[in-house]
């Protein structure tokens, strides 16, 4: 059976799959020139394609720029032959418009290369990166999720992305056309007039200085954002993920309390962040018109005593306009690079985490070990200074079958997950056949056990995919059989598509009977070495429930089985009986031995039945 995961249950863990589980605003401290020097590396594979990009970029900015100076040229030549009571020189104007048009041909190809290549660029190292955190929740210990808010996480590997592709796609285009737009108006300027570009020059670092001190200070505000962003997502999973829970508890209003504070604070984070950084736009336009009248005063004075033509004066015009339109765009897009800063200095922070170990394959074969289990000094705890499990000394020996109960937090559920290495063991060891576990890799010790929970999973897929999910390369034949030994082939063939019946999310169409049924076919198709059964019979009806104990009868037959029970009924059979807790190993036995020592056990037991049904 592939790797699965068990989530501890009842008090034994840190609740963090909650809106209280998300991160919450400033709470480490950020680095930005940082995570956009690390965010830019994810570039350096695709240098070429940006060195083409930047190509494009050039000569497109090239063509637009030296538009204004011809038409500057048109304009002197017209006021020229005015003045001087001479014709128009069509011809020259003729030459003037056949470059005008081929110039903004050319420009619009190159704009076109250049938007192409750019979305190349951006989409594959956006799917790179998506890749790398895909594959980087993979490695992460479970008690990473068992604190993290699991719509935090969403929102990370799909909305944070999200922001960070805008920015590669929009932002970055933009910034480099914005770069060598300024530095060919500049140089054209400089080429008409070195005077009245000091002009300019008067105004552009107010600009830089503007965009500055505002991006710096709306910085903090769109980092809030992202965090509430997280924050939100994570209650909206919870609750449609649980609606038929939050309906039947009435717990709407509440929800929608819940849903209106986050929100309302999302609200105010992120209108500051977008109002303050917005008003960078109409901060640029009016020094823009400072320059616009500066210009234009400057000119007219310098055309009176003909220093320069009247045409270079509306070439420079329109040059100050233009060099003020990228210095506004790259203000424009602040927002979008904060944004994106903001969102991957998220993703830096989940890449960073610490994952497990990596292991390497042992050279003990696994499938020549016995299913003898045995359970040395145990001692385990989520937090480190709170215990669940201490001191566990158990010896299993190969297919027996082995039943777990306890009240709620005592520990059954755990011990699971210590057998399972989903968690390493404070201390103490767990041997299969006589091997630690930790002789072995992760996926050698999983590859040992199949598991039949409580809560049955099936991923949106056929019914065939479900089942074959247990054993890789499995064949049709495989599959079936396994069906039939788990009493599911005769309800698979009475739906439409048999075994090609597509199952929805969560395995709506189909009873939970049937869905448990389905899982015990994986399992059977897995032929485990140790079955772990956790109560799978538990929210089925009678008619139902016969089926699926013949079918978990069939899959535990001489297999080393671990049952975690809660009627009691159900494990009047087993071999051996642990009684836990508070992590502890109260009472163990046979069921009679354990109603004559009149403990633990038998207190539980009679609970659960009057007298005469138990002694029957």
């Amino acid at each position: 059976m592939k790797k699965s995961q068990i989530p501890p249950k009842g008090g034994n863990r840190p609740f963090g799959n909650g809106p209280h589980g998300a991160m919450m605003p400033g709470e480490k401290p950020k680095d930005f020139k940082k995570t956009l020097k690390r965010l830019l590396s994810y570039l350096k594979p695709r240098k070429t394609q940006l060195i083409f990009v930047v190509i494009a970029s050039l000569f497109s900015t090239l063509f637009s720029v030296v538009s204004p100076k011809l038409l500057g040229d048109a304009t002197s030549s017209l006021f020229d032959s005015f003045m001087g009571g001479v014709g128009v020189d069509f011809n020259f104007l003729g030459r003037i418009l056949c470059m005008l048009i081929g110039l903004y041909g050319l420009s619009s190809i190159f704009a076109f290369l250049q938007q192409y290549i750019m979305a190349s660029v951006s989409q594959r190292t956006i799917a790179e990166m998506r890749k790398e955190v895909n594959d980087k929740l993979n490695r992460l210990p479970l008690n990473y999720f068992d604190k993290h808010a699991h719509g935090d996480l969403l929102s990370r590997a799909v909305n944070d992305i999200d922001n960070i592709n805008n920015s590669f796609q929009q932002g970055l285009t933009q910034i480099i056309t914005s770069i060598i737009s300024v530095i060919g108006i500049f140089i054209m300027m400089l080429v008409i007039s070195p005077l009245l570009t000091l002009v300019v020059l008067f105004t552009i670092p107010l600009s830089l200085m503007t965009v500055k001190y505002i991006a710096s200070f709306s910085q903090k505000h769109f980092v809030s954002q992202q965090e509430e962003l997280g924050t939100i997502n994570g209650h909206i999973e919870e609750m449609f993920s649980g609606h038929q829970v939050v309906k039947a508890f009435g717990y709407e209003e509440k929800s929608i309390e819940r849903f209106d504070e986050v929100n309302e604070r999302l609200y105010k984070v992120s209108w500051k962040a977008q109002f303050i950084s917005g008003i960078m736009m109409p901060m640029m336009t009016f020094i823009s018109n400072i320059s616009y009248v500066l210009v234009s005063i400057a000119g007219g004075l310098l055309v009176l005593n003909g220093s320069i033509r009247i045409g270079d004066v509306q070439a420079f015009i329109q040059y100050s306009q233009q060099i003020s339109h990228p210095m506004a765009q790259m203000a424009g897009i602040a927002n979008m690079i904060q944004t994106s800063l903001a969102s991957a200095e998220r993703i830096f922070t989940l890449l960073d985490e610490e994952e497990e170990l990596r292991e390497t394959p042992s050279d003990i074969k696994v499938r020549n070990l016995k299913g003898n289990v045995s359970f040395e000094h145990l001692n385990f705890g989520y937090e480190e200074n709170i215990p669940i499990i201490k001191n566990l000394n158990v010896d299993v020996k190969e297919g027996e079958t082995v039943a777990i109960v306890g009240p709620t937090g005592a520990g059954k559920t755990t011990l699971i997950n210590l057998l399972m290495r989903f968690y390493e063991l404070n201390s103490g060891h767990i041997r299969v056949g006589g091997v630690k576990l930790t002789d072995l890799s992760r996926e050698e010790v999983r590859s040992m056990f199949a598991m039949v929970l409580q809560d049955t999973w099936l991923f949106s897929g056929t019914i065939y995919d479900n089942i074959a999910y247990g054993k890789e390369g499995s064949s049709r034949e495989e599959v079936i059989r396994a069906a039939k030994a788990a009493y599911a082939d005769d309800f698979i063939r009475t739906l439409p598509q048999g075994y090609e019946t597509v199952l929805g999310e969560d395995a709506a169409t189909i009873s939970q009977g049937q869905r448990q049924l389905l899982t015990i076919a994986r399992a059977i198709l897995s032929n485990p070495k140790i079955l772990i059964l956790d109560e799978a019979t538990s929210s089925v009806d009678t008619r139902t429930e016969m089926n699926i104990q013949r079918a978990m009868n069939e899959l535990m037959s001489n297999r080393t089985s671990f049952v975690i029970a809660h009627r009691l009924s159900t494990i009047k059979y087993a071999d051996l009986i642990l009684v836990m807790d508070q992590g502890d190993i109260i009472e163990k036995g046979s069921h009679e031995d354990l109603l004559k020592q009149e403990g633990f056990y038998a207190e539980l037991y009679y609970s659960q039945f009057s007298e005469k049904e138990a002694v029957s």
